[in-house]
């Protein structure tokens, strides 16, 4: 597809998870039924802000690790959403230049700005592949270009296995993928839960739900960590974001707990 394909198949009048989450984060590739529903949401569940600024914390935090310490130099993240601040392949290239980078997504906006992710290092690659969640088979193959899928992936599920709606669904997409990769592969996963402030956070979602044509469903951390089944999960196991192996100075609000769990996790 090219971009002006993908423009003209842009929709403007329903809002997007990607481009909402973009908003919360403070980027600008949203637009006004993005903000409109993001205020709204935010409104009822104002810490919202809050959750998408310890997830993105909570990605830079294990991707780092990945590289520094793992050694992974590929990883397949699908559902990247907007371009923001400190993206996958900027944190883990800068950590080994090396390094390539799959992103996966079918919102078309996020298809025309492809060229702002494809910035990659000259020693690595980062590369975009236009495809849905539910299309495991498909993704792999087009990321089969780039990575080498018999060495070590570093999969990437942030914020997108709550818009499957069947859990057994969602477990099932998560194991095809994970058993394309070979042992030593991790798995980063964070969606959002409903234990710290379910309430309020379940009264947005359904604001959210109303207005979108792709609904998010909370999950307790239980249902999440049904995701990680036959993987060596990492310590300090699924946990709120903000709790996964902070900054040894972080204090205050940087290990508040937020309603969004994470964990990462080794296939043997």
């Amino acid at each position: 597809m090219t971009d002006s394909d993908a423009a003209a198949k842009l929709d403007t009048s329903v809002p997007h998870s990607a481009r909402v989450w973009n908003y919360w984060l403070g980027g600008k590739d949203n637009f006004p039924v993005d903000r409109a529903v993001g205020d709204d949401f935010a409104g009822l569940y104002p810490d919202i802000t809050v959750v998408a600024r310890h997830s993105r914390a909570f990605l830079k935090r294990a991707v780092t690790f990945l590289v520094k310490e793992a050694g992974i130099r590929q990883f397949l993240d699908i559902g990247t959403g907007m371009p923001t601040a400190e993206n996958t392949h900027q944190v883990a290239q800068a950590a080994a230049a090396e390094t390539k980078i799959v992103y996966v997504d079918n919102d078309p906006l996020v298809l025309v700005h492809a060229r702002a992710l494809l910035t990659s290092t000259p020693e690595g690659r980062t590369d975009y592949v236009d495809a849905n969640l539910h299309e495991p088979a498909k993704i792999l193959e087009a990321a089969s270009a780039t990575l080498d899928l018999e060495q070590p992936v570093g999969l990437i599920l942030m914020n997108i296995l709550g818009h499957v709606p069947d859990i057994d669904q969602a477990i099932a997409i998560v194991r095809e993928l994970m058993a394309a990769l070979p042992s030593g592969s991790y798995f980063l996963t964070a969606d959002g839960t409903n234990v710290i402030d379910g309430p309020a956070f379940e009264e947005a979602i359904g604001v959210w739900n109303a207005n979108a044509p792709l609904s998010y469903h909370l999950r307790h951390p239980d249902e999440i960590a049904r995701f990680l089944d036959g993987l060596e999960v990492l310590e300090p196991g699924l946990v709120p974001c903000s709790r996964w192996r902070p900054a040894p100075d972080a204090a205050g609000e940087d290990l508040r707990e937020v309603d969004e769990y994470g964990a990462v996790a080794r296939k043997p």
